[in-house]
């Protein structure tokens, strides 16, 4: 857009604009009409060499030595636009004799340079203020982006009844623009069609600027195709960054082409909003096209268009190209390098990222607060602790820590990295925080299995005020799936209702994930059919949930389902494919899906589905097929898979095989209690009672410690927590009274306690007793004391629940008419009418 400082001092302006002092006008029609007189050409041709050469004009000479009014503007207007303001006041205030020029220059000076207050001491001293000098002081707020003040002085302009010319107009739409002041510059508009400016170019332009701005791109659009013979590079150049601003990027690039194609000659404000455009369509031939019409015009040197070039290759992944033209540019632009950092993290470069950081900091260039975000991005994603703490103390020390979004940064790469206390005191230091501050610490915490420490700072956030977004409801809904706290969770999915935030993929998916994990699979189901869009974590996440719940066919199903959908199943698909199979017992079908991996969809089996094949193998007796494909994994048994087939053999009595899958285990978690204590159990439940105490000894020796079977329920925001035989609980009398009601109305509908669990060696009714006061008989008592008829009784267990307790439970769901849903630590199960979903398939 043009200057308004080009329009007052150019020297094509007509007499108006130099005032109307005859001896002035004289001058200019001699000069004109004959050649210049020889003194006078002498002192013009002494003037123009010293402005040339930035030597000083002897300013201490008196009036005299000035031959006219029309050389000491001359040489106050060259000062002016050079920049030496201070050397050009010098000389206004000792001219004796000033006209307007003089006045509007000088004040024009001012204004241009960001010095309003002693634009504003001249313009109040100047004998006449005409539209032009107005102008000048509307044009310097507007550029220092005061729009405010710049509509107060043309409001002041006009009620001192001075009419506004095309500059001024112009000037007061660019306070419109640099505001964002939509119906301040209609007005303008109007003002401009009632006195006939509208169309001219200098005021078109700043309108079709201003609608640009303010997002009326049709409007601007409209206003641009109006002028279709007067059209200059300014008007092409704003038409083209309004698009390219308005996310109009198509437009951008067609309306640059047109450009061209009219003749019109491109500038160094027009290449970078088309090289804009082109990176965010990620049109990379465009892009070279624009670059060679660059080096043609001759822009190649200037810096905005090598940092636009730059940003422009390194987002459309081109880095080789983007590192040239880094290398070729003169000047050390610190744009230019954030470009390529920023590109290079995109593209998963995180080492040259940190490479070029190591080089800016070895150049001592000038690192800014874009740099190091970029650069603690790069050290978040290799795991790099020590050079992230290095960069820590260079932040300090150049104190960018007080950034609000170099703090973000810091927080997000000690969080990511599990460096929960830094990232707490990054956090706690912060003058104030904001949401993307809350969201990095919590999803940290979340990540790291910290759950609760993130659902009380969850809590905090929400007290103080600051409103969630979609990325920390996800790691809250995640966490909640992880502490089965469904009422907590289904608090956070209305929070996130009320708030209006826009569903996503990954609220949506986490929805899933947390509804299924809490026994909801109806609930889980219903978002899933609500989602607009979904993908494999979508999919997978339905079919565990299923899995889960004891829906194993269902999740078959939905496998299908998801192939016809076009979705191609991932490592973890799989996973929660083959653990339906094994808690369903389809062996044929497991055995196909397993086969699959490989063959159809080029996935390498790795230790979760071998242990998911041993398991489901196991658990239907077939012990010598699970041993044939241990002995034939590609790839080293590791805990898991153990662990399975530790599993196997506890339920089938397989004790030779059961014993070498726990010395394994004894070697690769040497600090796991569980294959302790499953061996222990499986000697006792042979009988024999000293190898099982051998074992127990062995426990005690290592400082083993076996974690106690307990089991816990929500009920009004407070859990409430049971172990075998015990009495700490407020209410335990009536839930002891509740149990021995229980245990008589059971038997008598024909449960018989399975003595097979009572796995310590003492008399019939000794055993009998252990298991009548289990941790899930008593939770049921409880539940059965304060959950109303109608609603399920939800129960979780930190271990495999007791078979015995499996099938007292089946008899108190008929006998008592209630839903119970137990979860222990390997799936939910659903007891209602003397049935489980597991169908004693667990």
């Amino acid at each position: 857009m043009g200057s308004l400082s080009l329009a007052v001092g150019s020297w094509n302006s007509t007499p108006s604009a130099l005032g109307t002092e005859k001896a002035g006008k004289g001058v200019m029609n001699r000069l004109r009409c004959r050649p210049l007189c020889s003194p006078l050409k002498s002192c013009l041709q002494r003037i123009h060499l010293d402005s040339v050469q930035q030597t000083q004009f002897p300013l201490h000479s008196t009036a005299a030595s000035f031959p006219s009014i029309f050389v000491s503007n001359r040489l106050l207007d060259d000062l002016s636009k050079s920049g030496r303001v201070d050397e050009a006041r010098q000389l206004f205030d000792q001219m004796p004799c000033r006209d307007d020029f003089s006045w509007n220059t000088m004040i024009s000076a001012y204004a241009r340079l960001g010095r309003l207050t002693e634009a504003r001491q001249l313009f109040d001293q100047t004998p006449t203020q005409t539209s032009i000098t107005w102008s000048a002081l509307i044009s310097g707020h507007a550029r220092q982006g005061d729009g405010l003040g710049a509509l107060e002085l043309f409001c002041q302009m006009r009620s001192d009844g001075l009419q506004p010319n095309q500059y001024t107009l112009g000037s007061v739409l660019r306070a419109c623009s640099v505001s964002f002041m939509l119906r301040r510059g209609e007005q303008i508009h109007a003002h401009a069609i009632k006195t006939r400016f509208d169309l001219d170019i200098f005021v078109v332009t700043g309108l079709v600027d201003m609608y640009a701005k303010c997002q009326q791109i049709l409007d601007a659009e409209y206003l641009f195709n109006m002028m279709p013979d007067k059209k200059n590079h300014v008007l092409w150049t704003a038409m083209v960054t309004g698009y390219s601003q308005n996310n109009y990027e198509l437009r951008a690039m067609q309306c640059f082409r047109d450009m061209r194609a009219e003749g019109v000659r491109s500038n160094q404000f027009t290449f970078p909003s088309v090289l804009t455009a082109c990176a965010a369509l990620l049109e990379r031939w465009f892009g070279m096209q624009v670059h060679g019409c660059i080096i043609r015009t001759g822009f190649g040197v200037n810096v905005f268009v090598e940092s636009a070039l730059l940003d422009m290759y390194a987002k459309c992944g081109d880095l080789n190209s983007a590192r040239r033209v880094l290398e070729s540019m003169e000047v050390e632009d610190i744009v230019s390098w954030n470009s390529l950092i920023v590109g290079c993290v995109r593209q998963g470069f995180e080492r040259e990222a940190i490479s070029l950081f190591k080089k800016m900091h070895m150049r001592n260039m000038k690192i800014d607060d874009f740099t190091y975000p970029s650069v603690l991005n790069s050290l978040a994603s290799v795991m790099d602790v020590e050079h992230a703490k290095c960069v820590h103390c260079l932040i300090v020390k150049t104190g960018f820590e007080a950034y609000k979004h170099v703090s973000n940064a810091l927080i997000d790469v000690y969080a990511k990295q599990g460096n929960l206390n830094c990232a707490f005191s990054v956090f706690h230091r912060m003058p104030e925080q904001d949401v993307v501050s809350w969201t990095s610490l919590i999803t940290g915490y979340a990540h790291h299995g910290f759950y609760e420490n993130a659902l009380k700072l969850f809590c905090n956030m929400r007290i103080v005020g600051i409103d969630p977004d979609q990325f920390v409801i996800a790691s809250i809904l995640s966490a909640c799936a992880e502490l089965t706290i469904l009422e907590f969770g289904r608090q956070v999915h209305a929070n996130f209702i009320r708030c209006g935030l826009k569903s996503s993929l990954s609220v949506d998916n986490s929805l899933v994930t947390m509804y299924a994990k809490c026994g909801c699979i109806e609930d889980a189901h219903q978002v899933f059919d609500s989602m607009l869009m979904r993908d494999v974590v979508s999919w997978t996440a339905l079919i565990v949930g299923h899995a889960q719940n004891g829906r194993g066919e269902h999740s078959l199903k939905l496998y299908d389902q998801m192939i016809l959908n076009g979705i191609r199943p991932d490592y973890v698909t799989f996973i929660g494919l083959l653990f339906a199979c094994s808690h369903a017992g389809l062996v044929e079908d497991g055995c196909r899906y397993f086969e699959s991996m490989g063959d159809v969809h080029g996935i390498t089996p790795g230790p979760e589905h071998y242990a998911c094949m041993i398991d489901l193998l196991g658990r239907s007796g077939k012990i010598a097929k699970a041993k044939e494909i241990l002995e034939k994994m590609t790839i080293r048994p590791d805990a898991t898979v153990w662990k399975a087939m530790l599993a196997a053999c506890r339920i089938h009595g397989n004790l030779e095989l059961g014993e070498r899958a726990a010395m394994n285990l004894f070697e690769l978690e040497p600090a796991n209690a569980v294959p302790y204590v499953l061996l222990c159990n499986m000697f006792s439940a042979a009988g024999r009672w000293d190898d099982a105490a051998s074992i127990r000894k062995l426990m005690k020796s290592r400082g083993i410690c076996k974690e106690p079977g307990c089991s816990w329920m929500e009920i009004n925001s407070k859990v409430h927590t049971f172990t075998a035989e015990d009495r700490s609980h407020s209410r335990m009398s009536e839930i002891y009274s509740k149990v021995d009601e229980i245990m008589s109305l059971i038997k008598e509908a024909g449960y018989v306690p399975d003595m097979n669990f009572a796995l310590h060696d003492m008399d019939e009714e000794g055993k009998e007793l252990g298991l009548t006061y289990h941790s899930e008989k008593l939770a049921v008592a409880f539940g059965l004391l304060s959950v109303p008829r109608g609603a399920p009784i939800r129960i979780f267990k930190n271990l495999r629940v007791c078979g015995d307790c499996h099938t007292a439970i089946k008899f108190i769901s008929r006998v008592f008419q209630r839903h119970i849903i137990l979860r222990d630590s390997n799936c939910f199960h659903h007891f209602s009418e003397g049935r489980c979903s597991c169908r004693d398939y667990w």
